[in-house]
């Protein structure tokens, strides 16, 4: 069992696991931290940017070859655990020779397809005039200013998909639920687990019938809108592969929140407006929930809200549909019947709008002092570079990051100088080092996989050992392009007994409740399952006038030696030898059991707990112990 590791991203993971000649991807996210690398796209004409000098390269163009450490046309399986883990997918699935199933939850499925099409909206609608590649080629890139210049792997960098590719992609996924039991090609069996870090997020379970993997990736323990965690179906792992835990260790979800509404509201009363840079789904429903219990009591009821996206309408519906998706607590509002998200109400009192960009009904419905709520987090494109321009003049306006997937610092640096307050409130539910420590002490997986940055304390808090997983066994680290020989073997395989073969057997009890028999048979393997079937008989030859030269079958061809079972106690065995005339007999005891020295005779007797050895030069004395050794054993 092998695992491939393509991603150096430990919460946007892409693995690779061979097990029982079945190839299974495991997630396939996005890395676009390099996006802070490069200029934001904005909407209009921007004079901030505008200013900037460009970079121009004199060269021809450069055609670089993709290096990969595995063929995608060779993976049988993609097993997606949250919609933030299949945004590469179209980069997966097309072009590439891919021909398998991809497998996840409906919410998944999606809320997945939301984030793509914002994804490609947002590309889409401020196409460049011009494209560049020559400055990925290595001589060329290194002359760059920081941070490109040592940037990894640039010619694996592509361009964004587009809506015929996202659609191709998401075709090829096939929906599951909760605990619904997916059988691959007879070989192994994959379940979905609730990991409750978002809608229809999941750990997965992949087993045969005698090994087990548990994948957890992106888990929360604590109580939001999402189904809790399954953890009691991860327990009896042979191994368990870690990934998504939270970014900011540090950090107290609750703490952050009410952080984000304090300087909320804060910049409210003081007639400034707040941009909250976001994704369209995940956070945000949280986010929306507590500002509708914080805003009455911070009278807020009068600034609106704003929800900017080209997804979302579909986004604020689809978090209202999914009720099965959802906790125990927002299950009930529904049979109430109760919209089980606040901002359903909300909506319906004009206190959160939402619209398809900042053009046309959003220019004349638009008022200030407000909170906007838009994408993308990393400030490089969607409609949040408008308002970073729009606003980021003033100081009553404030920024409130509350994504961790992006440095906010780097995310800011194109607009400086920014007279804007900005606050840091990042807000991840994933597990943290104290939690998945506890979690694995209770599952008791017998060995942990997980990506190097876990094993050791973050480098700017080198001294902090309790920000990093401290486990016995140690957990076996992976890194980018790292393959792992997983460390077990298959020890066992399932066979199943044609009725008529069963009929056949005569077991015979070797310990109380313990039988067994033997059996002649013809083993055939078929689409990973093995049968035993009963031994063909031979047609009788037909007769003839001419002499056939008879050819008889060793006996051994025609029946099974029989086997032997149980063990040769010492007293009853030495009382027998002494029956048949052999008195001087010396015993030396073993760490395996008995060694009888017989010394008139020159002859030796291993007793051993899985085999007697007889060792004389005698080989009618050595027929003779053999015999005497049998009365004690079982023939089977």
């Amino acid at each position: 069992m092998k695992l491939y590791c393509l991603s150096g991203h430990p919460t946007l993971p892409c693995n690779v696991l061979k097990f029982k000649s079945t190839t299974i991807m495991l997630d396939c996210g996005l890395d676009t931290t390099s996006a802070l690398h490069f200029l934001p796209l904005p909407l209009v004409h921007s004079q901030l940017f505008s200013k900037l000098p460009g970079w121009v390269s004199k060269d021809g163009a450069i055609n670089l070859d993709k290096q990969e450490l595995l063929d995608l046309s060779t993976i049988d399986v993609i097993l997606i655990s949250n919609y933030h883990c299949m945004m590469a997918l179209p980069y997966i699935t097309e072009n590439t020779g891919f021909t398998g199933t991809v497998y996840a939850t409906e919410p998944t499925l999606q809320i997945g397809r939301l984030l793509m099409e914002e994804l490609v909206a947002f590309m889409e609608r401020v196409p460049k005039a011009q494209s560049a590649t020559c400055w990925k080629n290595k001589e060329i890139q290194r002359l760059l200013p920081g941070p490109l210049k040592d940037a990894v792997d640039v010619w694996a960098w592509k361009r964004c998909y587009g809506t015929q590719e996202v659609n191709s992609a998401l075709s090829k996924v096939q929906l599951v639920g909760y605990s619904q039991k997916v059988e691959l090609f007879g070989a192994v069996q994959v379940t979905p687990l609730s990991s409750g870090y978002s809608l229809g997020s999941s750990n997965w379970i992949i087993q045969s019938h005698h090994e087990k993997v548990s994948y957890v990736s992106g888990s929360s323990l604590l109580t939001t809108h999402p189904q809790p965690m399954d953890q009691t179906s991860l327990k009896n792992s042979d191994v368990l592969i870690l990934t998504g835990l939270t970014q900011i260790p540090t950090a107290n979800p609750d703490g952050m929140l009410g952080e984000f509404c304090s300087n909320l509201a804060m910049t409210i009363r003081a007639g400034g407006n707040v941009l909250v840079p976001c994704y369209s789904s995940g956070v945000i429903y949280d986010l929306l929930e507590c500002l509708y219990q914080f805003m009455d009591s911070a009278n807020l009821g009068s600034a609106p809200f704003y929800f900017i996206s080209p997804v979302a309408n579909s986004s604020l519906e689809f978090s209202q549909i999914f009720a099965e998706w959802l906790c125990q607590n927002k299950q009930s509002k529904v049979y109430l019947p109760e919209p089980p998200f606040p901002h359903a109400e909300l909506i319906q009192t004009n206190k959160l709008k939402h619209y398809p960009s900042i053009h046309g009904d959003f220019s004349s419905e638009f008022r200030q002092p407000c909170v906007v709520f838009t994408g993308h987090p990393s400030l490089r494109f969607g409609d949040v570079v408008h308002f970073m321009e729009l606003w980021g003049k003033s100081s009553l306006n404030t920024v409130i990051f509350t994504e961790p997937d992006f440095s906010y610092l780097d995310a800011l640096a194109p607009y400086q100088p920014l007279a804007m307050k900005c606050v840091y409130c990042p807000i991840d539910t994933r597990l943290n080092f104290h939690q998945v420590t506890k979690l694995l002490k209770e599952v008791q997986p017998v060995h942990v996989v997980c990506p190097e940055p876990y094993t050791q304390p973050p480098p700017s808090q080198s001294h902090r050992s309790d920000l990093m997983l401290e486990l016995q066994p140690a957990p076996m680290p992976y890194r980018r392009c790292a393959v792992l020989s997983l460390p077990f073997r298959r020890r066992y395989e399932r066979i199943h007994l044609l009725p008529e073969l069963a009929k056949s057997l005569v077991p015979s009890e070797i310990k109380p409740g313990i039988s067994v028999a033997t059996v002649s048979a013809v083993l055939q393997s078929k689409d990973n399952k093995h049968v035993l079937q009963p031994v063909p008989k031979a047609a009788p030859a037909p007769p003839s006038k001419k002499r056939k030269r008879v050819i008889e079958e060793p006996p051994e061809l025609l029946a099974p030696k029989p086997l032997l079972s149980g063990a040769v106690p010492l007293e009853p065995f030495l009382a027998t030898l002494h029956k048949h005339g052999i008195m001087e007999v010396k015993v030396e005891e073993t760490a395996d059991g008995h060694i009888l020295h017989l010394q008139a005779e020159d002859a030796l007797i291993q007793l051993e707990e899985d085999g007697t050895h007889i060792v004389s030069d005698s080989e009618p004395l050595r027929a003779t112990l053999r015999d005497l050794v049998l009365r004690f054993l079982q023939k089977l």
